[in-house]
C-alpha cells in the first residue's frame, strides 16, 4: 500500500535517508515497499539492498513532476519495466522537455494518476488512479466496485514527522530561492505525507476493501529479480570469451618482447599466471577495453600515464597501459586482482586536460551512448552553503550571514529565533544530498543498455551522466574506467610539441629507463631543480628529496609514498629519513623482516609491504595477504573471514617457528600501518612521470617552462614559473600585437607573454585581432592597428600599458596621447574604402617624464607581477641582508634576510595552535624556507604577497637549512622613499 515513498534523494524535497525509510517500514511490519523519487532514480539500488537485508520486497518506480506539478507515478513490474522507466526519465532530463499530462505506453509498467486527473473509464490496461486517505470522500458518487481494478491506495511518504515537515518547507524555499514566508502552498507536501501504520491505513479503507485488494495485486505483480555482485560491464571486446582470451595473450607476449626482450622466463611465468587469473575472473574485456583506449590515445599522439593498483600488473605494463615494471619493483598482482577480492580492478588513466574530452568522445562513439555513461555523484550541502541558503530563506542581511559564517554553529547569537532556526536546520541539513554532479573521471561501459541500471541526465559537460555513484555502481557490478586529467601531462605533451617546433626533435618520452640513468637528470634530482615537475616541486617534497639525497628511482618512489599525509602524520616519514641516515642502527624484528624491508630501512612504506610481510613472514598466500591488508585498512567487510585469516596468520607463524612475541609485534605494526599506507604501484607511476618531466626540464628548460605556464602551472602561482623561465637565459618580452599569441610562445631564445595573462582583456576580441594578423600580416603601427581592429578605448589602453606596441619604439605616454585622437577620428567605419582613408599624421607631442618603475607597476596591475625581478624595482637598501647561499655558514646564528613571498603552508600543532611554513625567494632567485611557530605567527602575521624582512635563527635538519623566524615585517616597493617631512622611515626592528 506504500506505493509512493520518497527518500532524501528527491532532492530538496524528501527528508528521509534511504536506510531510515526501509528501517521504518520494517518497524511497522511492512513487507513490500515502493521507492518513487521525484525525477530521479539515484538511490534505487541502495534501496533494493536495504530491503533485501530487512526481508522487504522492493518495488522500483518514479514520481514524475514538472516543477511542483505532479503528473503521475510509474512502477516497474520487472526489470524490463525498470528499463522503460529509466529510458523515459532520461529522455526528458536530457531534452528538458516537460512530462506529458498523460504518460505514454511504457512496457511492463504501471502508471498511477492522482485522484480526478483522468476519467476512470478512459484508463488503459496498465493505468491506475491513486486514492489518498483524505480523498476517500471524493469516491462518494463513484461505483468503486465497477472500477476496482483501476483504484489503488496511495499514501505518499515524504518526511518522518512534524519537525521533518518543517525541514521539508525549508528545502522547498531553498529550491525556489524564496523567503519561507513567500513559499506557495502548491510547492509544499501535505502534513499527512508520512508513515501511517498499516492497521490505521486499513481502518481508513475498511469501506473499500476491494481497493486494498487491488493495491496488493499491483504490488504482487511487481517482481524485480536482480543479483548483486555480478559483472555487468561489457563482457566481450571481440565476439567471444575465447577471442578475448587469445587477443589478450597475443598482446601480452608482443608487449613482453618490447619490454623485456625475447625469452625472459620470469616475465613469461608471471604473464601466464596473470592471464589465468584475469580469465578466471572474467576481466579479459576490461583489460582489452583499457588497452583500446590507450591505443587510440597513442594514435592521436596523446600522452598518458597509467597508475593506480593496475601498475601491479605485468599485463598492463606489456600492453602499454602503465610504464611501471612490476618485476623490477617486486609488485604483487594480487594487490590488483585476486580470486578473494570482491572489489573491481582499478586502472587510473591520466591524460592532458586538453585531450581528455576527445578520449571521452572516442569511448562514447565506439561503445555507443546506449551502453556508455559518465559516472555520477551527488553533491551534498556543505556548512557555508547551508548557512548562506538558510540566511536567505529567513531574510537575513548579508552582514548577519557573514557573522554566522565566521564560526558556524558556535557563534553566540543570543535567543534570536531566526538565528536559532538557521543553526537547528543547518545541523539537520549537514551532508544532505543537494544536487547531481559528475565523478572526477569515472566512465561506465555496460553489457546491457545503461538504462537497465540507472537513468542518465545531461550536465553542462554535454555527455550522458549516470544517476549512480561509484559505490552503488560497484555494488551492482558495474566497474568504472577512470579517465582522469592532470596538468602535469599537459606540461609534457606541450613540451614535446614546442621542442619539435623549436629544435626539430622527436623525443621518445617513454624511454624512462634511460632517463633514470642519465647523469644530468640525476644531478638535477639531487639538487632539486624540480620546479614545474610533476609531484616533486612542492617545498615539502623538495626538502624531503634533499634530506634523502635522492638521485635514483627507488628512493624517489619511496619519497612519493612517505610524503603522503597519512604516512607523514603517523611519523613514518621521519622514521624513514632517520633510518636512511643511520642504516647500521636499524633494528629488525626478525631476519626475514630485514630481507623484506631492507630496501625501506625497516619501515613499511607501501601497501605492498603489508602483503609482502604477511606472505613471507607468515606464509599466507598472496590473495589472503591482500585480504588482510584491506581488512586492516577498513576496506573489507566480513568479520568471520577476517578472524579466519588472523588465526591463519598466527597458526602459520607458529608452524614456521616464529617467536610469539615477534609475531605479535609484526601483527601490531601491520595493524597500525595498513590504514596509512600508500600503493607502491601508485608511487611508482608518479615517479615515472616525475622523471619524464625532469628529463625535459634538464635538457629543454625554456621550452618546458613555457609548457608549464601554458598549462597554468602546478603547485605554485604563474609568477614563479616566469621567474624560473627567466633563469634559463631567454628574453621574456611583454605581450606584443605582432609577436604574441593567446598563449605564451617561444621562438629560439625569445619568449613573448601570451595575451591570456592580461587582466580585463576580452578573449573574443583579442582572438579576432590575432585572426586579422594571421590573415593580413603584421600591424605597421598603432594607427594601422586601430583601423584594422576597431578597439574599444579601454581595450586599447590595456594593450598600450602592457607594452603591446613596443615595436613602434614610442613611449607608452605618447601612444596614450595618440590613441585618444585616433579613436575620435572616423576610422572605425568598415564601409569606408581604404583608398580614401586619411594618411597617417606625424604627431608632435611634448616631452613626457618617464620612471624606471612605471613599466613594472603596469605589469603588476595587468599581469599580477612584474616581468623584471621585483628586487630590481624595490627601492630599499638590500645590501645588509644575508643571501640564502650563506645559510649553511651561519647555522645556529641569528640573521636578517629579505624575502619575496612565494607560498605558505598553514598547519596546526598537537595543541591545535596555528603555525606556518613559508617559502620565499631571495635576490639571487634562491629559495628560502621559513618556520613560523605559533607565538611568532601570532605576533607577526602574514599580510598577503610581497617583500618581508625576516629575522631569526638558522636551523638545519638532515642537511636542509631553514630560518626559524622570530621577527617579520612586510615592506613596500618604496620603503626607503622619504616621507613628506623629509625623514626616512622608522628602523626595521628593535632586535
Amino acid at each position: 500500500m506504500y506505493l509512493n515513498c520518497k527518500s532524501w534523494f528527491s532532492l530538496r524535497y524528501g527528508t528521509i535517508r534511504t536506510d531510515e525509510l526501509v528501517a521504518t517500514a520494517k518497524a511497522h511490519g511492512i513487507t513490500s515497499l515502493a521507492l518513487t523519487n521525484i525525477n530521479a532514480t539515484t538511490d534505487a539500488w541502495m534501496f533494493v539492498q536495504e530491503c533485501m537485508q530487512h526481508d522487504i520486497k522492493p518495488i522500483l518506480g518514479l514520481e514524475c513532476r514538472n516543477g511542483a506539478a505532479f503528473r503521475y507515478i510509474l512502477l516497474a513490474r520487472n526489470m524490463d519495466g525498470w528499463l522503460s522507466i529509466n529510458r523515459f526519465l532520461s529522455r526528458h532530463l536530457q531534452s528538458e522537455e516537460p512530462f506529458p499530462e498523460q504518460a505514454p505506453f511504457l512496457p511492463e509498467t504501471f502508471v498511477i494518476y492522482a485522484c480526478g486527473a483522468r476519467p476512470l473509464h478512459s484508463l488503459a490496461e496498465n493505468e491506475l488512479i491513486g486514492i489518498r486517505p483524505r480523498e476517500l470522500n471524493r469516491l462518494f458518487r463513484t461505483d468503486t466496485r465497477r472500477y476496482a481494478d483501476k483504484l489503488v491506495v496511495l499514501q505518499p511518504i515524504s518526511f518522518q514527522n512534524e519537525e521533518s515537515q518543517r525541514l521539508h518547507r525549508v528545502l522547498r524555499a531553498v529550491d525556489n530561492n524564496l523567503l519561507i514566508s513567500q513559499l506557495p502552498p502548491e510547492e509544499v507536501a501535505g502534513i499527512d505525507e508520512c508513515f501511517i501504520p498499516p492497521f490505521q491505513l486499513l481502518e481508513l479503507f475498511k469501506e473499500q476493501p476491494h481497493i486494498v485488494r487491488n493495491t496488493l495485486r499491483v504490488m504482487e505483480e511487481c517482481q524485480l529479480h536482480f543479483t548483486f555482485g555480478q559483472h555487468l560491464n561489457k563482457k566481450r571486446f571481440t565476439h567471444s570469451r575465447e577471442g578475448d582470451r587469445e587477443l589478450l595473450r597475443d598482446l601480452a607476449y608482443e608487449g613482453m618482447e618490447y619490454r623485456y626482450g625475447i625469452g625472459n622466463a620470469e616475465a613469461k611465468q608471471r604473464i601466464d599466471k596473470e592471464l589465468l587469473i584475469i580469465d578466471q575472473q572474467d576481466f579479459n574485456a576490461y583489460f582489452l577495453i583499457t588497452w583500446d583506449i590507450v591505443r587510440y590515445a597513442r594514435h592521436r599522439d596523446f600522452f598518458h600515464v597509467g597508475r593506480g593498483s593496475g601498475a601491479n600488473s605485468i599485463i598492463a605494463y606489456c600492453l602499454g597501459i602503465t610504464n611501471v615494471d612490476p618485476i623490477a619493483l617486486d609488485l604483487y598482482f594480487e594487490r590488483f586482482l585476486n580470486p578473494h577480492r570482491s572489489s573491481p580492478p582499478d586502472f587510473d588513466i591520466d591524460f592532458s586536460w586538453r585531450d581528455r574530452d576527445e578520449i571521452f568522445d572516442y569511448i562514447f562513439n565506439k561503445y555507443t551512448t546506449e551502453h556508455t555513461a559518465l559516472l555520477g555523484t551527488v553533491a551534498t550541502f556543505q556548512t557555508n552553503a547551508i548557512v548562506r541558503e538558510l540566511g536567505k530563506v529567513y531574510g537575513l542581511p548579508k552582514g548577519e550571514i557573514d557573522k554566522i559564517l565566521e564560526n558556524p554553529y558556535q557563534v553566540k547569537l543570543g535567543e534570536d529565533n531566526v538565528h536559532q532556526r538557521i543553526i537547528r536546520y543547518g545541523r539537520m541539513l549537514d551532508r544532505f544530498p543537494n544536487h547531481l554532479s559528475i565523478h572526477a573521471g569515472g566512465i561506465l561501459i555496460s553489457e546491457a543498455p545503461i538504462h537497465q541500471h540507472c537513468a542518465t541526465h545531461l550536465p553542462p559537460k554535454g555527455l550522458c551522466t549516470a544517476q549512480l555513484d561509484m559505490h552503488l555502481a560497484e555494488a551492482i557490478g558495474l566497474h568504472k574506467f577512470d579517465i582522469l586529467s592532470q596538468r602535469g601531462l599537459g606540461h609534457i605533451r606541450d613540451s614535446l610539441d614546442i621542442i619539435k617546433e623549436n629544435h626539430g626533435l622527436d623525443l621518445d618520452i617513454h624511454d624512462v629507463k634511460s632517463f633514470m640513468e642519465d647523469p644530468k637528470v640525476k644531478d638535477a634530482l639531487r639538487n632539486v631543480q624540480t620546479i614545474g615537475c610533476f609531484y616533486i616541486e612542492s617545498p615539502a617534497m623538495r626538502q624531503l628529496l634533499r634530506k634523502l639525497r635522492c638521485d635514483d628511482y627507488i628512493t624517489l618512489v619511496a619519497a612519493s609514498s612517505i610524503i603522503r599525509p597519512g604516512v607523514a602524520q603517523a611519523g613514518m616519514m621521519r622514521q624513514y629519513v632517520l633510518n636512511f641516515h643511520q642504516p647500521d642502527k636499524v633494528e629488525y624484528l626478525h631476519p626475514v623482516m630485514k630481507t623484506l624491508l631492507g630496501e625501506t630501512y625497516g619501515v613499511m612504506v607501501y601497501q605492498e609491504d603489508v602483503i609482502k610481510v604477511a606472505h613471507h613472514y607468515a606464509n599466507l598466500d598472496l590473495a589472503d595477504a591482500d585480504t588482510l591488508r584491506r581488512a586492516m585498512a577498513g576496506k573489507y567487510r566480513g568479520q568471520q573471514n577476517f578472524e579466519k585469516i588472523k588465526n591463519l596468520f598466527f597458526d602459520n607463524c607458529e608452524k614456521l617457528g616464529r617467536p610469539r612475541a615477534v609475531s605479535d609485534e609484526v601483527w601490531r605494526q601491520i595493524a597500525s600501518f595498513a590504514n596509512f599506507s600508500f600503493s607502491k604501484a601508485h608511487s611508482a607511476s608518479f615517479a615515472v612521470e616525475s622523471y619524464q618531466s625532469l628529463y625535459l626540464k634538464t635538457y629543454f628548460p625554456a621550452e618546458f617552462m613555457v609548457a608549464v605556464i601554458n598549462n597554468f602551472g602546478g603547485f605554485y602561482n604563474r609568477e614563479l614559473y616566469f621567474r624560473e623561465l627567466k633563469k634559463t637565459g631567454v628574453n621574456i618580452n611583454p605581450p606584443c600585437v605582432n609577436r604574441s599569441d593567446y598563449y605564451t610562445n617561444i621562438k629560439k631564445n625569445e619568449v613573448h607573454v601570451g595575451f591570456i595573462h592580461v587582466e580585463k582583456l576580452e578573449q573574443a576580441w583579442i582572438e579576432s585581432v590575432l585572426d586579422d594578423r594571421k590573415a593580413n600580416g603584421y600591424f605597421l603601427n598603432m594607427e594601422d592597428f586601430v583601423n584594422r581592429t576597431q578597439p574599444h578605448p579601454a581595450q586599447l589602453e590595456i594593450l598600450i600599458r602592457i607594452g603591446a606596441f613596443h615595436f613602434t619604439k614610442e613611449t607608452k605616454k605618447n601612444l596614450l596621447w595618440k590613441s585618444a585622437a585616433l579613436l575620435r577620428r572616423d576610422t572605425n567605419d568598415p564601409s569606408k574604402p581604404g583608398l580614401f582613408r586619411e594618411p597617417s599624421r606625424n604627431w608632435t607631442l611634448p616631452t613626457l617624464s618617464y620612471h624606471d618603475h612605471e613599466d613594472a607597476f603596469d605589469e603588476i596591475e595587468l599581469l599580477g607581477f612584474p616581468l623584471t625581478s621585483p628586487f630590481g624595482v624595490l627601492q630599499h637598501d638590500q645590501r645588509k641582508y644575508m643571501p640564502v647561499a650563506d645559510l649553511e655558514r651561519h647555522l645556529g646564528k641569528n640573521v636578517s634576510m629579505l624575502g619575496y613571498l612565494v607560498t605558505l603552508k598553514h598547519v596546526y600543532t598537537v595543541k591545535q595552535e596555528a603555525m606556518c611554513f613559508g617559502t620565499f625567494l631571495d635576490r639571487d632567485g634562491d629559495f628560502l624556507d621559513t618556520v613560523h611557530f605559533p607565538d611568532s605567527l601570532r605576533r607577526y602575521p602574514f599580510m598577503k604577497g610581497g617583500f618581508y624582512i625576516l629575522e631569526g635563527k638558522v636551523i638545519e635538519e638532515f642537511g636542509v637549512y631553514s630560518l626559524d623566524v622570530h621577527y617579520m615585517r612586510k615592506i613596500g616597493y618604496f620603503e626607503d622613499k622619504a616621507k613628506e617631512t623629509g625623514t626616512l622611515r622608522a628602523p626595521l626592528s628593535t632586535a
